[in-house]
C-alpha cells in the first residue's frame, strides 16, 4: 500500500498515487462550489444536481421493500443494477463535462467521486491489474461502506455481504471508464462479522475464477 500521506479519498500502490492525486484535485474544485437552496427544493454542486438520502433508508429501508416482491436474490439484483446505472451515468458525466479521454483518469476519477458522495472511500489492493480488457482485475475495500455501516450502527447481524449498490455503483463507473463489461462483487464484508468489506472485480466471464484465485492467495477459502 502507499505511504503517501497527501492522499485523502483512495489508498493504493504507489505507482497509482500521483494519478489518484490528480484526481482528488480535480473532484476536489468540482465538490468546492456547493450551494442549497432549499426554497426550491434543490442543491447544486457546481451546476450539477445532487439529492440527499439517507444510507439506512437505501441500504435497509429498499432492500426489506424489495424483497417483500423480488424475495431476497431478486432484491440484491435490482439494488445492484440501480447502483450500477447510477455508476455508468455518473462516469459518462464527468468524463465528458471534464474532456477526458484516458481510461486511467477515467477510472481513477470514480473512487474520488465515490467518497466525496458518502458511498465509501477506497483502498485499493496491490493484486489489482486494471487493464481495458479481458485481464481486467481489480481487488479493493471500501472502508466505511454506508451499507454494511448502516447495518453495524442499527445492530443488523447478516450472513452474506450486503455492499450490493457499492459493487454496482464500482463495477458501472468503471465499466465506462475502460469500455468492458465488468462485474464487482463483495467477498466479504463487515455486517457479516468480517474484517473489511474486500471486493473483486473482473469481466463476467472471469469473475468466479479470479475471485477463487484470490481468494486461495489470501487464505479466505
Amino acid at each position: 500500500m502507499s505511504s503517501d500521506k497527501t492522499l485523502q479519498t483512495v489508498k493504493c500502490p504507489d505507482n497509482f498515487t500521483p494519478l489518484f492525486s490528480q484526481a482528488e484535485q480535480i473532484m476536489g474544485s468540482f465538490f468546492g462550489d456547493l450551494q442549497r437552496v432549499p426554497e426550491r427544493g434543490d442543491i447544486q454542486i457546481s451546476g450539477v444536481r445532487y439529492l440527499l438520502m439517507r444510507t439506512d433508508s437505501l441500504a435497509i429501508e429498499l432492500h426489506s421493500e424489495l424483497r417483500k416482491t423480488f424475495g431476497e436474490a431478486g432484491a440484491r439484483q435490482i439494488r445492484y443494477k440501480l447502483a450500477r446505472a447510477c455508476g455508468m451515468r455518473d462516469a459518462k458525466m464527468f468524463h465528458e463535462r471534464l474532456g477526458v479521454t484516458d481510461p486511467t483518469m477515467k477510472l481513477a476519477l470514480g473512487p474520488v467521486h465515490f467518497a466525496h458522495v458518502g458511498w465509501a472511500n477506497v483502498d485499493i489492493f496491490p493484486e489489482s491489474t486494471p487493464q481495458p480488457n479481458e485481464n481486467y482485475f481489480l481487488v479493493y475495500d471500501h472502508p466505511y461502506s454506508f451499507e454494511a455501516s448502516s447495518f453495524i450502527d442499527n445492530g443488523i447481524t447478516s450472513d452474506h455481504p450486503v455492499c450490493f449498490m457499492n459493487a454496482g455503483y464500482s463495477a458501472g463507473w468503471c465499466e465506462v471508464s475502460f469500455g468492458v463489461e465488468l462485474r464487482a462483487e463483495e467477498i466479504t464484508c463487515r455486517a457479516r462479522g468480517d474484517e473489511k468489506c474486500i471486493f473483486v472485480m473482473a469481466p463476467p466471464q472471469f469473475i468466479e475464477q479470479r475471485s477463487r484465485e484470490f481468494r486461495q492467495k489470501a487464505g479466505l477459502l
